[in-house]
């Protein structure tokens, strides 16, 4: 019976330390997902200044709403977002749909065309409405069709955070995103990337990305939002602030929003 019960002792202490250990030292696929889906709330509410910032640091400066929501069962985002100013830019509406294992559907409507194109949607590359944010960018990019490797751990403005290089699986995904590699610095508590780094195919330097005043959006689900976000593309010495205000989560917002035809409503 002793011995029984030293046996079991041993099992339970063995288990019970090896959890405690992968808690501790999550693999780097888990740190990764877990980042991807930091911020996936259940709906949201938004408004946001985009700043435009050219090497001379002259600004132009765009005010929008945005909804976002996502579909059913999943952890597939729908994302609206609708500039209200100014004048040349008034009335253009995005809409971006994950799918996850097939294409997304990237919607753009042109109020001065009053039409509405659809985008490719292997071609992540393209510039997010005349930003230095990608539409790869801000749909975020599939865990899956990367390889991650774990560089280092060191703070970032005193958060620690896990520093996570990431390379395309193929070379299709490659050429969709128009990255050869991406860096990140993960900050533990939040899992939110507080700085990026993304290099173009040539292995050079192109995008250096921040995200600050992070806020936890929705408590009893652990989701956090940055309330600031950077990219600065530095081949172009160019850079795109957005702040996010009034952000609310869980708001109770419709699908009816999240169509390409919704797109032509006022």
């Amino acid at each position: 019976m002793k011995s029984s019960l030293v046996s079991t002792f041993a099992l339970v202490s063995l288990t019970l330390g090896s959890s405690l250990a992968t808690a501790a030292n999550p693999s780097v696929e888990d740190i990764v997902q877990k980042s991807f889906i930091a911020g996936k709330v259940a709906d949201s509410v938004s408004d946001s200044t985009f700043r435009l910032i050219n090497g001379n640091g002259q600004e132009r400066v765009r005010e929008t709403k945005g909804q976002s929501k996502l579909i059913k069962g999943t952890l597939d985002n729908m994302r609206l977002v609708t500039f209200l100013s100014p004048s040349d830019v008034k009335g253009t509406k995005t809409l971006l749909i994950e799918h996850t294992g097939q294409d997304d559907d990237m919607w753009v409507y042109l109020p001065a065309l009053k039409k509405v194109r659809r985008l490719v949607s292997s071609n992540k590359k393209d510039s997010f409405v005349g930003t230095d944010f990608s539409y790869g960018d801000v749909i975020g990019h599939r865990v899956e069709e990367w390889t991650h490797k774990l560089l280092r751990e060191e703070k970032v403005d005193g958060k620690d955070t896990w520093v996570i290089e990431s390379t395309p699986k193929t070379k299709e995904v490659g050429e969709n995103t128009g990255y050869s590699k991406r860096i990140g610095w993960i900050e533990k508590e939040s899992k939110v990337a507080l700085r990026g780094e993304s290099y173009d195919l040539n292995n050079q330097l192109l995008k250096k990305f921040k995200a600050d005043k992070i806020e936890k959006v929705d408590p009893a689900n652990d989701k956090w939002q940055p309330m600031v976000i950077e990219a600065e593309n530095v081949q172009t010495n160019h850079k795109t602030i957005i702040e996010f205000k009034n952000y609310k989560a869980n708001q109770g917002v419709s699908d009816e929003l999240f169509t390409s035809r919704s797109l032509e409503k006022q």
